[in-house]
């Protein structure tokens, strides 16, 4: 009996062992055939969704813990060059790493469904709007069928490349941290989630939406749409300038047209010429031009203190030197000089009140500091102007009870608080500011000069005349206005009033207002930039 015993044992175990062979020689088949049947099927699936040549250098499969497939070298072409390798022809989506894992009855069955692929190393190029895709080719999409279904594509070290025909604009690139996208059907747009870290201003720019659907013919018209929040933005990664900035907004379009509509906040943007922190927010719309990277704002509202100014323009991508030039129209109406002071001037504002200004901005590209190549130039309307430093404004209304022929009610500490309108035309340039036509006005007095002042309150210094409604004997008493008799008609204008040359000098600190007979009408001083 134990014999026999023995002996069914001993051919249960022969037959399991052959079981075992057959299944681990079906496996071993398997997996042979199974690479060469994926490798078709990702071909055919990315060939006839995105109308284009593929290629793929390498494909493993294990299987190991289920169906685990890896691949490296995916590249998707646009062009229907036969030739992939020829000079200038590059690919319009490449990866360097993919990766899967499904159960492997799913390598049987068509459409062949996967839950989640994993990318590293994904690179899209958008080629020039010149070159579009031709319709036909090797394959026909239309004709044929998809045989992956993916849900959900997670990428790693994605980067989007927006390359131009221009030879004067190099290609607009954005580094994707996190990328994670959603099928959501044959001729259906991809939903996306997207993390990158802005390079200027340094931050992070996290956005949702949709892409697509797929445009084979003309890749640049693919739509877009989408919200973005853009957080703790440091604005002093750009020099010159700093503050903390946070944006939030939406665009939708194409590759090449995309509209964006958004809002910023930085509670402490400043300037590094003045250092002094002030609260700025803006609304703005723009549109943003994929074939150059170019940026047109139409407008931007900035709310700066308790100002409020307008600027429409353009941000123009240059490739040497590198940067951006920006180009803008600012306009502004019934805001406060001392607002746009502060932000500008190292010093306290010199003097208080109502402006209205219009000029053109420009910032040229560069690493130089943003004070050093930025040019503002226009004119600028003050109304009920009033001087903070209390010398000058006691200055100030000494002047007018002189000029109106009212010596006598000069009190110090008594007089009458003046406020005066200036009109003034300007150039801004390299923290020097150049007038050519100020006219500044008071009760008593007209003034016209040009000359310059430095942003820093260092140097100031005008020539010009003034326009006087009293005689020169009648600014003075006592012996003074007898001794200026004489002088009355030499200086009247008109046969009233008087006309003197005057001159003011000095520092913020320390202005000096005097006549100035030898420098009459003097021109201003020319700042190396001009």
């Amino acid at each position: 009996m134990n014999f026999i015993r023995r002996s069914r044992l001993w051919w249960v175990g022969a037959v399991l062992l052959c079981i075992a062979i057959v299944i681990g020689a079906s496996i071993i088949f398997a997996v042979r055939r199974a690479e060469p049947i994926l490798r078709a099927r990702i071909v055919e699936t990315l060939s006839a969704r995105f109308h284009a040549r593929v290629e793929l250098a390498a494909l493993h499969v294990s299987v190991r813990a289920g169906l685990q497939v890896s691949g490296e070298g995916l590249k998707i072409f646009g062009a229907r060059d036969p030739n992939p390798h020829e000079p200038g022809v590059q690919p319009l989506i490449s990866t360097a790493e993919f990766r899967f894992t499904s159960d492997i009855y799913s390598l049987l069955h068509s459409p062949m469904k996967i839950d989640r692929v994993y990318l590293r190393g994904l690179e899209l190029n958008i080629p020039p709007k010149s070159q579009r895709q031709q319709s036909g080719g090797w394959m026909d999409w239309r004709k044929s069928r998809i045989d992956i279904l993916v849900s959900q594509f997670v990428c790693d070290e994605a980067n989007l490349v927006i390359n131009t025909s221009r030879p004067d604009k190099p290609p607009l690139e954005f580094a994707i941290n996190n990328l994670e996208m959603h099928d959501i059907g044959p001729g259906q747009p991809l939903r996306f989630t997207a993390t990158l870290i802005n390079p200027k201003p340094v931050g992070r720019i996290h956005s949702s939406g949709f892409f697509g659907p797929w445009q084979p013919d003309d890749i640049r018209s693919t739509p877009v749409k989408g919200d973005y929040t853009f957080s703790n933005a440091d604005l002093s990664t750009i020099k010159g300038i700093g503050g903390i900035l946070a944006s939030t907004g939406s665009y939708h379009g194409s590759l090449d047209n995309i509209l964006v509509d958004g809002t910023t906040d930085t509670p402490d943007f400043r300037l590094t010429i003045s250092g002094h922190s002030v609260p700025l927010k803006t609304r703005f719309h723009a549109i943003v031009d994929g074939t150059s990277g170019d940026t047109y704002l139409q407008p931007v509202e900035a709310k700066l203190l308790s100002s409020t100014l307008t600027a429409t323009g353009s941000i123009v991508r240059i490739k040497e030197p590198k940067g951006h030039r920006v180009l803008l129209d600012v306009l502004s109406k019934d805001s406060r000089i001392d607002d746009l002071l502060r932000v500008a001037v190292r010093v306290d504002p010199a003097m208080t009140g109502k402006s209205d200004f219009r000029a053109k901005l420009e910032i040229e590209p560069g690493s130089a500091d943003i004070s050093d190549r930025l040019r503002l130039a226009g004119d600028i309307h003050i109304s009920g102007a009033r001087f903070t430093n209390e010398k000058i404004q006691s200055r100030v209304e000494d002047w007018s009870e002189r000029t109106r022929g009212e010596p006598k009610l000069i009190q110090p500490g008594l007089q009458e608080d003046v406020r005066s309108d200036m009109n003034a035309t300007f150039v801004l340039n390299g923290g020097l500011l150049s007038v050519s036509q100020l006219h500044f006005q008071m009760p008593g007095a007209k003034v016209s000069m040009s000359g310059i002042y430095k942003v820093d309150g260092s140097e100031c210094d005008f020539h010009g005349k003034a326009d006087l409604d009293a005689k020169l004997s009648q600014m003075v008493t006592g012996w003074k206005s007898v001794l200026l008799k004489p002088m009355d008609p030499f200086f009247s204008k008109n046969g009233a009033g008087t006309e003197v040359p005057i001159s003011v000098t000095g520092t913020r600190t320390e202005l000096h207002f005097g006549l100035d007979f030898h420098k009459k009408q003097a021109q201003p001083k020319k700042s190396s930039g001009d």
